[in-house]
């Protein structure tokens, strides 16, 4: 079975997002480790410090900045504060994991 144009060039444009997608997710990939990075340093100072893993004020005032961003954005807002409360559990797990190795 051969192509028509139409569907040659429908392929050809799928690749190109593709592309975008694969490097989206390799900067998304970056970004989280770089977050990790900076979470896990204020996961030792808090354990130096005998500070709690969690903020939850601090939680609270970033997921409304989030949910503002997403808005903006045009992207779904309860997306944004799944994505960030899956994040957050996540570092409070490492700080949690970086307190008890201090004690």
């Amino acid at each position: 079975m051969t192509d028509t144009p139409d569907a040659q060039r429908a392929r050809e444009i799928l690749a190109t997002y593709r592309a975008s997608i694969d490097n989206i997710d390799a900067a998304l990939i970056h970004m989280l480790a770089e977050r990790f990075r900076c979470t896990q340093a204020v996961g030792k100072l808090k354990a130096e410090h005998d500070l709690p893993p969690a903020d939850p004020s601090r939680e609270k005032t970033q997921i409304e900045r989030l949910r503002r961003l997403a808005n903006e954005a045009n992207l779904d807002p309860d997306f944004a504060e799944k994505f960030l409360n899956f994040i957050v559990r996540e570092v409070i797990r490492h700080h949690e994991a970086i307190a008890s190795e201090t004690r």
